[in-house]
């Protein structure tokens, strides 16, 4: 159940989105036990973000949001992984993407919970 949430400070073309969606699908699997099957993505564009003070560089905010917990070394490549996609997609400097993770125990779909 992995939920990936971005914030993104340029405007986003059809064919980006789609870019980022399956690159995004093949990523989720770095974490055990995810995959693209389950996976829900968001991807809001044109956001005013302000990194520090300034906006006039391209800008991303990421979510990482999954029922379960995420080993150690899978944040690390899955941090990497994020940031060379956006890059590559978007144009976004690696050192201008937060990425953060949520880690839940308490998660519900198809009328009940996990």
């Amino acid at each position: 159940m992995p939920f990936i949430n971005s914030r993104i400070s340029v405007t986003m073309t059809e064919q980006q989105k789609e870019s980022l969606k399956e690159q995004l699908g093949e990523a989720i699997s770095i974490i055990p036990g995810k995959s693209e099957q389950w996976l829900m993505l968001e991807f809001a564009d044109n956001c005013d973000l302000y990194f520090q003070g300034d906006n006039t560089l391209p800008t991303a905010f990421v979510e990482i949001k999954v029922f379960g917990s995420i080993p150690q070394n899978c944040l690390d490549k899955m941090t990497k992984t994020v940031c060379d996609i956006y890059e590559s997609c978007l144009q976004i400097k690696k050192d201008h993407i937060y990425v953060k993770y949520e880690e839940s125990s308490e998660w519900g779909w198809n009328g009940s919970n996990f």
